[in-house]
């Protein structure tokens, strides 16, 4: 008999051990659910950044001129954000990009058609006078400053001024270059953008911020991009980088 009531206690011991008080029991479904968060949160990065490099060597870029990959990651980071607050259409499909930390006498400036994933063109581009010579290395907000301001724009209705055609650009990086509208921060057409003077002078000429593109290209390149499309400026600023809202993923 003592046998007896020795077995039952040791079932007793194993089976109220698996057993939770209410409270123990919220504690350990909250902490099931966080992980599983943490497990889609991950999957869904890894999702992004698959297809992100999946979307890139699927583009075929010119050899010789392609744009810096982890560049574009960052401006379809910003590009999706913009969609995903309502700003850009959800079927928008055009992005370009300048990355200003490349020579003014590269072509630095892509537009990509991210849906038929080919370049559409591939252009030198200029950045402001007081941005740099031949590399761009200061960028301001301000008024008059004659430099160039990073960041994410949209493309907004053209018209025709002292510069000729051009279009006009509404800057969506609060502090960085939420001011050119103000500004009259446009892209436009230039005589200075092109290879003939890069070999005379070393270099581009620069605009007063505005990113201008050679003559030729000048209504190609607007008349494709014009009227809530997506521009993106690069330049490696940690302090742009670490604060822009459209970079987080």
């Amino acid at each position: 008999m003592k046998g007896f009531y020795s077995v039952l206690g040791i079932v007793y011991m194993v089976t109220t051990s698996f057993y939770l008080s209410p409270k123990e029991a919220v504690v350990k479904n909250e902490i099931r659910t966080k992980i599983e968060r943490l497990n889609d949160t991950k999957t869904e990065k890894i999702t992004t950044v698959s297809s992100s490099e999946a979307l890139y060597k699927s583009i075929t870029f010119e050899a010789g001129h392609e744009l810096n990959e982890e560049v574009f990651f960052k401006a379809l980071t910003g590009f999706e954000n913009l969609k995903k607050a309502g700003l850009l259409n959800q079927d928008a499909h055009l992005l370009t990009v300048c990355d200003f930390s490349m020579s003014s006498n590269t072509k630095r400036l892509w537009v990509i058609d991210t849906e038929e994933k080919k370049v559409l063109f591939n252009s030198l581009v200029a950045h402001g006078k007081n941005t740099g010579e031949e590399f761009a290395t200061n960028f301001s907000n301000t008024n008059s400053s004659l430099q160039s301001s990073l960041g994410f724009y949209i493309t907004d209705a053209t018209y025709n001024g002292d510069n000729g055609y051009s279009l006009r650009l509404l800057g969506m990086d609060k502090g960085f270059n939420d001011a050119a509208y103000k500004r009259a921060i446009v892209m436009h057409g230039a005589d200075y953008v092109s290879e003939d003077f890069a070999a005379v002078h070393k270099r581009i000429g620069r605009s007063w911020g505005c990113p201008a593109v050679p003559r030729d290209l000048t209504q190609p390149i607007i008349n494709t991009i014009k009227g809530r499309n997506c521009l993106f400026i690069y330049y490696p600023d940690q302090n742009y980088l670490s604060k822009s809202e459209w970079l987080k993923a």
